[in-house]
């Protein structure tokens, strides 16, 4: 039988969500957020602050940008993607401490985090389906 409360402890440790990302930019704590999707999607919109760094290659790139005392957060597109899991794979096989943000970018933009593209930030969206939002 699964002991329920390893596996959630387990889960927590290694996965964080848009809020909590959130919160930890604006309360300055350190780590380094990653965008593991492809140069088409980074060019559609990225979070604000993300550094693009597709999954195929973090084994060549991380270890040349990022120190390996940086705490890693990456993402990927949404829940029904699963390139998060192979950027987390890929930094964790380098010996990073590593997260992945669940729901992705999807749920960032979602959530009315910040965002952007190449002509600058984008407007916010607070989406009801996903989140309470006060009018």
């Amino acid at each position: 039988m699964i002991d329920a409360l390893e596996y959630f402890r387990t889960r927590l440790a290694v996965e964080t969500d848009p809020s909590d990302v959130y919160a930890a930019q604006k309360a300055g704590e350190r780590f380094v957020l990653v965008d593991v999707r492809g140069d088409d999607a980074w060019l559609q919109g990225r979070v604000t602050g993300a550094l693009h760094m597709p999954y195929r290659v973090i084994a060549d790139r991380a270890p040349r940008e990022i120190p390996l005392d940086m705490p890693v957060v990456v993402y990927c597109w949404s829940p029904g993607c699963n390139a998060g899991q192979k950027g987390a794979l890929a930094f964790a096989q380098l010996g990073y401490e590593v997260r992945e943000m669940i729901g992705g970018y999807e749920y960032w933009v979602r959530e009315g985090q910040p965002f952007e593209n190449d002509d600058g930030p984008c407007d916010r969206v607070f989406d009801a389906t996903v989140m309470v939002v006060r009018r």
